[in-house]
C-alpha cells in the first residue's frame, strides 16, 4: 500500500518538502505517490529522489495539469560526500616566501 500526498495547488518547494517528510517517516522501501500541479516539480521532484537516494518509480499526467509521481524511499545514509566542503590547504591565507 503507498501513502498518497496531494499537493495540488502548492508551488515551490512545497510539494518536495512535503514528500521529504512522509518519506523520512517511511521505511527503506517504502511508496509514497505525489500529486501536484506545480510545472517545476518536474524538475523538482526527480533532484530530489536523485540527491536524496531515493527511487522515482514513475511519473505520469492526470486530468487538469495535475502529475502523479511514485516515489520509493531509499536507504538511510550518510550525507554525501560531494555535499562536504573541500579540505582547506595547509599553506592557505600564508604569506608567500621568497
Amino acid at each position: 500500500m503507498s501513502i498518497e500526498i496531494d499537493a495540488r495547488g502548492l508551488l515551490c518547494p512545497l510539494p518536495v518538502l512535503r514528500l521529504r517528510k512522509v518519506l523520512l517517516a517511511q521505511p527503506e522501501g517504502g511508496v509514497v505517490r505525489l500529486l501536484a500541479t506545480d510545472p517545476v516539480a518536474v524538475i523538482d521532484v526527480p533532484h530530489f529522489c536523485s540527491e536524496g537516494g531515493h527511487q522515482l518509480l514513475g511519473s505520469r499526467p492526470l486530468e487538469g495539469g495535475t502529475t502523479e509521481y511514485t516515489v520509493a524511499r531509499g536507504p538511510e545514509t550518510a550525507p554525501r560526500p560531494s555535499a562536504a566542503l573541500p579540505p582547506i590547504h595547509p599553506d592557505a591565507g600564508k604569506e608567500p616566501t621568497a
